[in-house]
């Protein structure tokens, strides 16, 4: 039987190339958008992962920061795969860039229920499906994306950086909580990586970018669903988070 995987925020760039993992490595993929204007992005991605990797994909539309919607999520996968769910990417995520002086109360709870909410929404739904049918020998997997902005703080991000610093808290937690039971618990935290937030950026900017990271350049979105593809076969490592960032931040 197919393994079902879902994965939130996953039209575009990180979450797109994760998609494609999860497919590649023989899931049934569900993608999750929130906007209208993501919606053909996902289609298109479902079709994709469709042909290339000859699993079954679904396309729901959820505001997973929002407990009904992710309700609606995890109902609509099971309507269509049945109840055994082996892997969760939560993965939405959205930024101000906002210095904490301006900023509104109404953007930095829309980043904390986007970012970190709607992780607690989605494991808090699935967890039970995957206690149902994990042991040893059928690990089910949680893998969180967080950043290297809960690792070290970034200026004008105190908001973003709050809920990635509690993705790696969430996900330590739930490590040790379901240890032992099949269920695995990780974190990816990329560093900086070519994404639609960059590709505005002017090439003296990316330079410049590039000179503060070791290794001299901007990671790529295969760099974060290579380390997706480790975490979901590596199955001794729980509670980690693991950090493709080109030796910007050492842990």
């Amino acid at each position: 039987m197919a393994k079902t995987a879902i994965i939130t925020g996953g039209s575009r760039g990180i979450g797109e190339a994760m998609a494609l993992k999860l497919g590649e490595l023989g899931y049934n993929v569900v993608i999750n958008y929130r906007s209208e204007s993501s919606k053909a992005l996902s289609d298109n991605l479902a079709a994709k992962i469709k042909e290339q990797y000859k699993v079954d994909t679904l396309v729901v539309r959820a505001d997973v920061s929002k407990y009904e919607d992710c309700e609606a999520l995890v109902k609509a996968t099971v309507d269509k795969f049945g109840e055994n769910i082996d892997a969760l990417v939560n993965n939405a995520g959205i930024t101000n860039n906002c210095n904490w002086i301006d900023i509104t109360r109404e953007q930095y709870e829309n980043v904390i229920n986007t970012n970190l909410m709607s992780f607690l929404h989605m494991t808090h739904l699935v967890l039970p499906y995957m206690v149902n049918h994990s042991d040893r020998h059928h690990q089910c997997c949680i893998v969180n994306t967080s950043s290297v902005g809960g690792l070290t703080g970034v200026i004008n991000q105190a908001d973003y950086c709050a809920s990635k610093s509690g993705i790696i808290g969430l996900t330590r937690a739930l490590a040790l909580e379901f240890a032992g039971r099949g269920i695995r618990v990780n974190a990816i935290a990329p560093g900086m990586i070519m994404t639609d937030m960059l590709r505005g950026v002017n090439q003296e900017e990316l330079n410049a970018l590039a000179e503060t990271i070791p290794e001299g350049f901007i990671g790529d979105v295969s760099d974060i669903a290579g380390a997706l593809g480790y975490i979901l076969t590596a199955s001794y490592v729980t509670g980690q988070v693991i950090s493709p960032n080109g030796g910007f931040v050492m842990q």
